[in-house]
């Protein structure tokens, strides 16, 4: 579809008619030499002498040419644009970070599986949240690691492939020994710092209780609260261990309701694939598109025109002009 963005230009098209019409005709004042024998050479020449000036007439030609000429330049002051049909852009309407314990106790291998023997625990967490991941086209997703300290190992991106083959590069322990949950969830609201969007969530999964944070997990929670960050906790291991691998189940709780999310538990991989089913029914997609047009400018489309129209009626004038002349 053509489209002109000054459409104002249009109106300057009958200007020339108005100079011709409005401006007084041009008068030159020339030089001449007086003869006293002035009439004889009228009628010997058989002219009629009389007062007045000299009208150049201007060819059909030219007056064709500069018309077309004119309205050619308009055209391409008015800006023509071919505008192209609606193109659908989508647009990411939500921040997700999923947060994912890789501390040594990660490698125990008692996580039930869909099969009689049992898996390591991260084995089980990375192929829950890797499907988790393939359902979140229209959103933003990144991934944190963390065990002694956290770690942005996906920033948010659209680019969910490359995200799980991040996510599937990780290893139990690689980030050390302890359990820093109030250092993760602090490294989260860093990265939501930079979002625009409105929604923030945060999905932290741990097999064990904060063990050298230097805030703890209830602080930094609060401060997300703060900065509109909602997070769901998943407490994923065995409830009845002691010690460091004691999963902290009241800490979890109490994070995810002082966010507006929730707490779930899992002991198998049945159960945490149940428990971010949940979550995805809890935070459905959101489809947020934004539309253009494509637009080419057509300006020099006229230019040329006008210059070729130009020069062609220049030569047709130059080569008449030579054939009379011989």
């Amino acid at each position: 579809m053509l489209e002109f963005a000054h459409i104002w230009a249009f109106f300057l098209l009958p200007l020339p008619l108005l100079v011709a019409w409005l401006a007084p005709p041009h008068r030159e004042t020339l030089s001449a030499v007086r003869i006293p024998f002035f009439a004889q050479l009228a009628a010997a020449l058989d002219q009629q002498p009389r007062e007045g000036s000299v009208i150049l007439n201007r060819r059909t030609l030219q007056i064709a040419s500069a018309g077309l000429i004119w309205i050619f330049l308009i055209a391409g002051l008015a800006r023509p644009q071919w505008v192209g049909p609606p193109v659908q852009n989508p647009e990411a309407a939500r921040d997700i970070i999923l947060a994912v314990d890789i501390s040594g106790s990660m490698d125990r291998r008692d996580f039930a599986s869909e099969t009689s023997a049992p898996v390591q625990r991260l084995a089980a967490v990375k192929k829950v949240v890797s499907r988790f991941i393939d359902d979140r086209r229209d959103d933003r997703v990144g991934l944190i690691v963390f065990g002694t300290r956290p770690f942005m190992q996906v920033p948010l991106t659209q680019d969910l492939e490359t995200a799980k083959t991040l996510l599937n590069s990780i290893e139990a322990g690689m980030a050390g020994p302890h359990t820093t949950l109030g250092d993760a969830i602090g490294l989260a609201i860093r990265i939501f710092e930079t979002s625009e969007v409105e929604e923030r969530l945060l999905i932290l999964l741990t097999d064990g209780s904060d063990t050298g944070s230097r805030m703890t997990p209830l602080n930094a929670a609060e401060i997300a609260r703060q900065n509109r960050v909602t997070i769901f906790t998943i407490g994923a291991g065995d409830p009845e261990a002691q010690g460091e691998d004691r999963v902290d189940f009241e800490t979890l709780q109490r994070v995810a309701s002082n966010t507006g999310g929730r707490f779930f538990t899992a002991d198998n991989q049945q159960a945490l694939e149940e428990v971010y089913n949940q979550i995805g029914g809890l935070v459905p997609r959101i489809v947020k598109t934004s539309s253009y047009r494509p637009r080419v400018n057509l300006v020099h489309w006229p230019a040329a025109a006008a210059l070729v129209l130009g020069l062609l009626t220049y030569f047709i004038l130059l080569i008449t002009a030579h054939r009379r002349a011989a």
